[in-house]
């Protein structure tokens, strides 16, 4: 089983968790991309939504469970075959959510750029942009460093 661990800078990341977990927490009870699914039945849409949204907060809790003790003593996180699938899609999910509440002031070719004049933004505007960067690295590591078959559904 491939495995592919990182060492991250507890000082940078740390604010970064703090924002992941707030936007985990609204994203326990809405979906990250709501599905419209208005010809179906409402009992049927009402249990695919509970569907998707029970394995995008169980993608949630993966993500999550990268920053555990062992990441906040020695800043290494692991990412290998049975967890990068949910930690691609909680990424989006979180990224998603930062779009739509903090940086919808931004450009897609400025967020998927990365060309963005930090010191113009709002506090609370950067350290969500930041944050987006950070998920897009760790999606792009295990997209590069782990077989790309392991993302694919």
């Amino acid at each position: 089983m491939k495995r592919l661990e990182v060492k991250l800078s507890l000082p940078i990341v740390a604010p970064l968790l703090d924002v992941i977990k707030e936007l985990a927490e609204g994203l326990k009870q809405s979906l990250a991309a709501p599905q419209a699914l208005e010809d179906l039945d409402a009992d049927f849409r009402a249990a695919w939504v509970g569907d998707l949204l029970t394995a995008q907060n169980e993608d949630l809790q993966t993500l999550l469970a990268l920053f555990n003790e062992e990441f906040f003593t020695d800043g290494v996180v692991g990412f290998d075959e049975a967890n990068a699938e949910p930690i691609v899609r909680a990424a989006a999910a979180v990224r998603l959510r930062l779009r739509e509440q903090f940086l919808k002031g931004l450009g897609d070719d400025s967020l998927e750029g990365g060309d963005v004049e930090l010191d113009d933004l709002e506090p609370a505007v950067r350290k969500a942009f930041m944050c987006y960067l950070f998920l897009a690295t760790v999606q792009e590591l295990i997209i590069q460093h782990l077989d790309s078959s392991i993302i694919e559904s």
